[in-house]
């Protein structure tokens, strides 16, 4: 199933998957057209930056202009997990997929079914929540058809995440970084890794 999703993706549609926190709507980064997609699906701005999904380290660095010290230290202390990191997009990123602000969000979720797919698709995907935008995130494959309908060809369904809140986004600027909002990571794990 996860091969059969990889190619719809490969195709340029949009597939829900699940993660370590809520489903999310996954797309190919790269293709403008998918990008357009998950934006009509989700009834997103597209002003939002769409945070992107990876499958290991060494992949996500290839999305990152000037890799910031904090950005390693946290990737390799918290990932695979539900931290994502802001940092300035590489110009391989379509600005359109940064919401035009140049900057990427980045996590590699701790959820086998995510990676396999990103390897099975040969590429980082699109990780937004599966859900419309203003709206709940959901945690099975149920909520997002009532919120989505048939506007997704696919969900791989994987039954609940059981997660009670999304991940911890930390932007990084040069030697600064700052919560952008604490979700499952607690804050204070954060200042510990990057104050030793």
């Amino acid at each position: 199933m996860v091969d059969y999703a990889a190619g719809i993706i490969r195709r340029g549609h949009v597939v829900g998957v699940p993660t370590d926190t809520f489903y999310a709507l996954s797309a190919d980064p790269f293709n403008l057209a998918a990008i357009e997609e998950v934006f009509r699906i989700k009834g997103r701005p597209e002003t939002r930056a769409l945070p992107i999904l990876v499958s290991s380290i060494e992949q996500s660095v290839t999305l990152v202009r000037d890799i910031p010290d904090a950005y390693l230290v946290l990737a390799n202390k918290f990932w695979p997990g539900a931290l994502t990191l802001v940092v300035e997009a590489t110009h391989r990123l379509p600005l359109k997929v940064t919401g035009n602000t140049g900057r990427v969000a980045l996590r590699w979720p701790d959820s086998c079914i995510a990676t396999a797919l990103i390897e099975s698709t040969g590429g980082p995907i699109t990780g937004t929540s599966a859900n419309l935008s203003g709206f709940p995130s959901c945690t099975n494959a149920q909520q997002i058809q009532k919120q989505l309908g048939d506007r997704l060809p696919l969900i791989l369904d994987s039954g609940d995440t059981g997660a009670i809140l999304a991940s911890t986004i930390v932007r990084i600027s040069g030697d600064d970084w700052t919560i952008v909002r604490e979700g499952a990571l607690p804050e204070s794990e954060i200042q510990a890794a990057l104050n030793r």
